[in-house]
């Protein structure tokens, strides 16, 4: 990867999009836990969200809620489409789904709208940066 830059929103950009790879990708593997592949999901929605705060000067906390990252956003102007505000259903994804629980497993279908999600989290990002 060439950007490195952690105040270039391309480069939070290019890391959104490798996670979404990630999500997407495993999806064809075997032995890849469904919640593995719904926390990459979730990362590249957050990652996202925060390369658009980055491209319009706004700060961000450390935090894994995208709400709160979409609050921040809005603050400051920017509409959020309701394609995108669906999407804070991730977050669930970003911590109890990455270690052994007893927690309901996730389901083919919610890794499917995990991945629809995110996916149409980077492509709004993708389009108000550029």
């Amino acid at each position: 990867m060439k950007h490195k830059d952690p105040t270039d929103p391309h480069t939070w950009l290019l890391r959104a999009k490798a996670n979404l790879t990630l999500a997407e990708k495993g999806g064809r593997l075997k032995g890849v836990a469904y919640e593995d592949l719904c926390f990459n999901a979730q990362q590249a929605a957050e990652k996202a969200i925060k390369a658009v705060c980055l491209a319009r000067d706004l700060d961000f906390p450390k935090t894994h809620s995208l709400v709160h990252l979409m609050d921040i956003l809005e603050s400051d102007g920017v509409e959020i489409p309701k394609n995108v505000s669906d999407a804070d259903i991730l977050t669930q994804y970003a911590v109890q789904s990455r270690y052994p629980s007893i927690v309901e497993d996730v389901t083919k279908e919610e890794y499917r709208q995990a991945l629809k999600l995110a996916a149409q989290v980077v492509f709004w990002a993708e389009t108000v940066i550029e």
